[in-house]
């Protein structure tokens, strides 16, 4: 399809490439140290987080994976971005909170806290498998797409896209990630609704467009049971929970990103407006141009796809115009961009504070920085070593499957129980953990099938159970989990403060570092901004708005620019210290107004945190 693009067509996506670098530059200049580059200084507000979540949610094998299903299952591909809300309680009132107020840098990390070392080097490895395996992925993808769309060499493709990726997410990590991010994620809506309108448009308006589709497509969940066309209960244990509970829980990348959000209660409003709000926009956006294809083959019309393999891409040559169709092409790579720089800021994240610092221990800040910064390189150069393996299988979605439905469910079912059940033992951790991965990994062979056939709903073997091996992994890991832990002895609770959901009182007192202040968090009006010779970790405070906002000295406090649109790029956690008689001014220390980025001729608000 090398001659649908137009020089406008390259025009759109060479200025994209341009923007998206630049404006990763740009922020990267806000990274001055690895809590930046990993946690984006832990500083900003809901609305951003949620936003690159988003762009982060859409990889680049969206719009053509739920394109083709929405081509053959209508409505119902929907399912994929709209089954998250069932763990939403879950990630909100426990997961979020203990890795938050424990300030958990990474998975393995975790395992090691709840469980024992040698839990974390098994989760390590798999962790590692996961990230790298999915940075290769989304490689493949986008260079499939860019392959079909101007015929570049497929290794090619995935050269030039991960040499863009890093050539700002190297600098600026986290920081760089997020504004991008937030930029990628309007792309991608924009993108993706204009070509809704312009599909339905050129079928002949909504009434056609409806009545183009089959029956079976108008429905959420058709043939139920049905592997032949589109079998839900597969669906669910091949994705809801291999891929999104994954999502929320163990990808690293995710974690970064809500470890980055100013307080858990902002966190939480994010996780609540992603889920109920974007998401079901995100399925329209991804899945629409399947059920344009649909439509228009149904019409008979010559230039109707013909295989859903291709029908994004097909569908897009039909109904978008010079300029546009760049824009189109521009919206896959935003969605490549958004979901690879997550990634490779979650394995640098992982190489250096479980693998590096274990080996270099005590080093300064500045050396884990620029190690973090290598980590970056090597992670982008072992996925586009994967992506030839990638390339094996004949379609990108089976491929993706395989590879999930193998590495996290054992993964996902540990780290719940650690979550839920207090008494869940180190010892029942790690051997549910090893036997109930290898247990999953040796049904991939044919002689083997039998072990996951009573549980697959009539679901027929043809495609090796890619997606039943995730409830089979699921309940294996259960099973092996709940038998141990009664034949070992679990860790005293006092042991795993704030590490569980019985005992996440204990991670707020340690979070804080005292009794936290529970009162209704409040946000001042705008303050003139002030330095002096304060503690570098302390925020000094009028007496009245202390009493205003029912602030106490040693409260968490979050000082940020009064430009609320900044979204927490200029800003800071301090404690409050003595209060002090100056109507209207916040003092600092110099260090705490560089921390933050702050202009001090510029006003601030204040926030009680905790």
């Amino acid at each position: 399809m090398s001659d649908s693009l137009h020089t406008l067509d390259y025009t759109v996506i060479v200025l994209y490439f341009a923007a998206i670098v630049a404006c990763g530059i740009y922020f990267g200049r806000y990274t001055k140290s690895t809590a930046d580059f990993f946690f984006g200084g832990q500083r900003f507000v809901w609305w951003l987080i949620a936003a690159s979540c988003i762009a982060t949610l859409v990889g680049s094998y969206s719009f053509i994976n739920y394109s083709d299903l929405g081509y053959d299952s209508g409505l119902a591909s929907m399912t994929y971005y709209t089954n998250d809300w069932f763990i939403m309680p879950l990630f909100l009132l426990g997961w979020f909170p203990i890795i938050y107020f424990n300030r958990i840098s990474t998975i393995p990390e975790y395992f090691e806290r709840r469980f024992d070392r040698r839990t974390r080097f098994m989760v390590l490895i798999l962790i590692v498998l996961y990230l790298v395996g999915y940075i290769g992925m989304n490689l493949q993808t986008i260079a499939v797409v860019l392959n079909r769309v101007i015929g570049m060499p497929i290794m090619i493709g995935a050269v030039v896209v991960a040499i863009i990726s890093l050539a700002y997410m190297h600098s600026g990590g986290q920081m760089s990630v997020l504004m991008t991010d937030l930029f990628q994620s309007m792309i991608l809506f924009v993108a993706g609704i204009g070509i809704f309108i312009l599909g339905i448009n050129h079928v002949g308006g909504w009434d056609a467009f409806w009545n183009g589709l089959p029956a079976t497509h108008k429905v959420p969940f058709p043939q139920f049971n049905e592997p032949a066309n589109f079998h839900f209960i597969g669906t669910f244990w091949g994705d809801a929970l291999s891929g999104t509970v994954a999502f929320f829980f163990i990808n690293q990348g995710i974690i970064l990103r809500f470890l980055s959000v100013k307080s858990v209660h902002d966190g939480r409003k994010a996780m609540i407006v992603m889920v109920l709000v974007l998401m079901p926009i995100a399925a329209i956006v991804v899945s629409n141009g399947g059920w344009v294809g649909k439509a228009m083959e149904t019409y008979g019309w010559p230039e109707a796809p013909e295989k859903a393999k291709s029908v994004f891409i097909m569908v897009m040559k039909i109904i978008t115009q010079p300029g546009v169709f760049g824009l189109v092409v521009a919206a896959l790579l935003a969605a490549l961009m958004s979901t690879l720089d997550t990634l490779i800021n979650a394995v640098s994240a992982v190489g250096v504070n479980d693998i590096w610092k274990t080996i270099v221990p005590g080093k300064d800040d500045k050396y884990y920085l620029h190690a973090a910064r290598l980590a970056a390189v090597g992670a982008t150069l072992l996925g586009v070593v994967l992506v030839p393996i990638f390339e094996l299988d004949d379609q990108i979605y089976t491929a993706h499957s395989k590879f999930f439905t193998t590495i996290l469910p054992s993964l996902i079912v540990v780290l719940l129980m650690g979550v839920l059940w207090a008494r869940f033992t180190p010892t029942a951790a790690f051997w549910a953990l090893l036997l109930g991965s290898l247990l999953t990994l040796v049904t991939h062979h044919k002689s083997l099938y039998f072990l996951i056939e009573p549980l697959a709903h009539g679901v027929p073997a043809d495609k090796g159970y890619i997606y039943m091996r995730g409830l089979f992994g699921t309940l294996v890991t259960v099973v092996l989990g709940v038998g141990i832990t009664f034949c070992s002895k679990p860790r005293p609770k006092e042991d795993i403060p704030g590490l569980c959901i019985a005992t996440l009182s204990d991670g707020m007192r340690i979070f804080k570092g005292g009794e936290p202040n529970r009162s209704e968090p409040k946000t001042s009006s705008p303050l003139q901004l002030r330095t002096d010779s304060v503690d570098t970790d302390r925020v000094l405070l009028p007496v009245e708005l202390m009493e205003e906002l029912s602030i106490q000295e040693g409260d968490l406090i979050y000082v940020s620019d009064a430009r609320k649109w900044l979204g927490g790029l200029r800003s800071v956690h301090l404690k409050a210290g003595v209060p002090h008689q100056e109507t209207g001014v916040v003092i600092l220390h110099d260090e705490a107004v560089d921390r933050a980025n702050f202009s001090v001729d510029l006003p601030v608000t204040v926030e009680k945190l905790l």
